[in-house]
């Protein structure tokens, strides 16, 4: 048994993209475990990017299969679009299978996604509007439609019917909207169906027996610890679980079943939407990070919120995740920075606290207490051996393992492939 978790360590956009692109040459099954459309995965080949939203990042190499799991809510119109995508430049798309457990994203999902942010006046969220809290929502009031429903032509006609009674009457109640169209809805999924309906399957018999056959498997998250629905700085949070326990549920493994997991960390810091961000820099250095880090949304393309690194973030990324490795993405970012900061520790009242703040008027509040580190100025992007970097850039990385209290793994230096510095072999 060889199996790898890749989570986010802190408010999504660390390049996870990248180093599951990278594990996964090495494995053999990849799969998305939560999560939907609304996170984006920005893998380079060749100096070509590939934006991935809801296929797993295996689906770049052949040979691959590509699992997407119970946890994923999932949007039949938005991977057929993203197939036919990567069609178009030459990629094999039928190594992919689909949770029969995994939670439709329907028609109504979206729109009273849109609605109910719009309805939030002052209070919004920065949710991305594509139906991914509302299709969770129906999950847990056991009104979601899954995909087991979706290609069984009658239950699907029945459960669809019972269901728009239901949200016509609550977009007619509570927004003023016309009701959605039965038919309309009923013939375009059907059609998602008969498309789909040769990748359902059950997935975790099916995971299961890829471990007892000790096959490789490279489990991937979407967004990061910071937007987990119960860790991160809720409400500013996304609607399932991000963190490598997430695993657990979302692929239907047991978690004697996790060898390692890898947290990314981007070597500096980005969030996007609302919510407290205690390192950021609204200035001319955060100016000169989303600039130099093209840091706009991969799916969105709204500008992200930058800052300098947040060590106390990436520690108790660590330990909600039992972190084995941490993979640093984007380090030549700072390649021209004269100085360079990073938060270890949190102030509040005078006073260093050493948990993470679960109440978001204390945690907007905190003060970070930063150390200051010389920059290299110097281009790392043609390093490849972690002895050869800038003295500076190896303590500036040091530190980071010490507080966080987990090792390094890798050092990423550019977007591509071949750009990244392996520090611990043999992962799988």
């Amino acid at each position: 048994m060889s199996t790898v978790v890749v989570t986010g360590t802190q408010w999504g956009d660390e390049g996870k993209g990248k180093i599951v692109d990278y594990l996964a040459e090495q494995s053999d099954i990849v799969v998305r475990y939560q999560g939907g459309s609304n996170a984006g995965h920005t893998v380079s080949v060749d100096g070509k990017e590939f934006k991935l939203r809801l296929m797993p990042s295996g689906i770049l190499y052949k040979g691959k299969k590509c699992v997407i799991g119970d946890g994923v809510v999932f949007d039949p119109e938005v991977l057929l679009n993203e197939i036919a995508s990567l069609k178009k430049e030459g990629i094999e798309t039928a190594d992919y299978l689909i949770s029969n457990r995994a939670q439709v994203v329907m028609p109504y999902h979206r729109l009273m996604d849109g609605l109910e942010e719009d309805n939030r006046g002052n209070s919004k969220i920065g949710t991305t509007k594509r139906g991914i809290g509302p299709c969770y929502m129906d999950r847990d009031r056991r009104i979601g439609i899954r995909m087991c429903d979706l290609i069984d032509n009658e239950l699907f006609a029945d459960k669809l019917k019972t269901i728009l009674d239901i949200k016509n009457h609550e977009l007619e109640v509570l927004y003023n909207q016309p009701p959605l169209n039965y038919k309309k809805i009923l013939e375009e999924y059907s059609v998602y169906a008969e498309k789909l309906r040769p990748f359902v399957i059950d997935t975790p018999s099916y995971l299961n027996k890829a471990i007892k056959n000790n096959k490789k498997i490279l489990f991937e998250g979407a967004q990061a610890t910071m937007l987990d629905i119960d860790y991160g700085t809720y409400p500013y949070v996304t609607a399932s679980h991000p963190i490598a326990g997430g695993v657990c549920v979302g692929a239907g493994i047991g978690p004697r079943n996790i060898d390692t997991t890898v947290g990314v960390v981007k070597a500096y810091c980005t969030r996007v939407g609302e919510g407290p961000f205690p390192t950021e820099q609204l200035n001319d250095i955060g100016n000169q990070i989303r600039n130099v880090g093209h840091e706009f949304g991969t799916v969105t393309g709204r500008p992200r919120r930058t800052g300098w690194l947040d060590g106390c973030v990436v520690k108790y990324a660590g330990y909600l995740g039992s972190l084995d490795y941490l993979a640093i993405t984007r380090l030549d970012i700072l390649d021209h920075f004269d100085e360079i900061k990073m938060c270890v520790a949190y102030k509040y009242n005078d006073k260093i606290i050493d948990e993470m703040p679960a109440n978001l008027r204390i945690f907007g509040k905190v003060t970070p207490v930063y150390e200051t580190f010389k920059g290299w100025n110097s281009d790392t992007t043609n390093i490849r051996k972690y002895e050869d970097l800038p003295e500076q850039a190896k303590t500036y990385l040091k530190r980071l393992s010490e507080i966080a209290e987990v090792k390094i793994g890798f050092v990423s230096v550019g977007p591509n492939r071949n750009q990244t510095i392996v520090c611990a072999k043999n992962i799988f």
